[in-house]
């Protein structure tokens, strides 16, 4: 079964046993996350299509979350010619990395 889910202000296509990194989700590692917000459901071959409007009600994909980490840093730099200004900046954006559990 395929499912297109909603996290993070972001969509994911995913099938049982997928691993996907998604904006940091709360909870610790072993924990297990519930997505409610389904948009789509389908079999493998296309059959047995479910479309929501725009969430599909009764229907939820779980998952256990394998890591909660940060990106590798990235530098923001600001800088104008000629009168010596340059401010440079770090930035690490949090993750977790979820494996999909079961498609329900």
């Amino acid at each position: 079964m395929i499912a297109v889910i909603q996290t993070g202000g972001k969509q994911f296509t995913v099938k049982e046993n997928d691993t996907i990194q998604i904006e940091k989700v709360l909870g610790k590692e072993g924990d297990t996350v519930k997505f409610d917000a389904v948009l789509l459901t389908a079999e493998e071959d296309g059959k047995a299509l479910k479309i929501g409007n725009p969430i599909l009600s009764g229907v939820t994909v779980s998952g256990k979350i394998l890591k909660q980490a940060r990106t590798r840093k990235i530098r923001i730099v600001k800088f104008k010619q000629k009168v010596h200004y340059r401010r440079t900046q770090g930035h690490r954006q949090h993750f977790s990395l979820v494996q999909i559990t079961k498609i329900a």
